[in-house]
């Protein structure tokens, strides 16, 4: 399914749902080798303003998340720090550093996949949400497009072993 959300894109088709972008850029990330987690943002206008796959290896870089990579280049766009109105789709749970920059950027609404049990940081781990030191909790949708993700990171790992 994901190789031919990939194809759709590339052939300059739109697909309908904003987590699918999330699943294609998550297969890139996969292809090239990097945990495949993708992430797109949306504007309050609902046009993607940014999507990215991992690239913590490529980059040498472990902030490089794909929510990170994301948010960076929708607060580049609309040249601010604060993505207020926007949405994050991503195709895994955010961990505990991606979802702090998620209430950094006042990000309005997070969807995403797959639960991540281990290093999840928004229903698992730290639910950086929940904090009292939390300075802004979006709304957060969990199990969009989950069957979807959850094979893709299952397929990548098991290839490793």
């Amino acid at each position: 399914m994901a190789a031919k959300l990939a194809d759709a894109v590339e052939r300059g088709k739109r697909p309908e749902r904003p987590m699918d972008l999330a699943l294609a850029e998550a297969e890139g990330a996969g292809a090239r080798g990097e945990v495949p987690v993708g992430a797109v943002v949306l504007g309050p206008d609902g046009a993607v303003l940014a999507r990215a796959g991992n690239r913590t290896l490529e980059l040498r870089d472990p902030s490089a998340h794909a929510e990170l990579l994301a948010i960076r280049a929708a607060c580049a766009a609309l040249q601010s720090e604060r993505l207020i109105d926007c949405d994050l789709y991503v195709s895994l749970e955010p961990c505990a550093m991606c979802a702090a920059a998620i209430s950094f950027a006042r990000i309005r609404r997070l969807y995403f996949g797959a639960s991540d049990p281990k290093g999840g940081g928004v229903e698992h781990g730290a639910r950086v949400f929940d904090q009292p030191t939390c300075h802004h909790a979006p709304e957060v949708y969990g199990g969009i497009g989950e069957s979807a993700a959850a094979a893709l990171l299952k397929g990548f790992f098991a290839a490793r072993r």
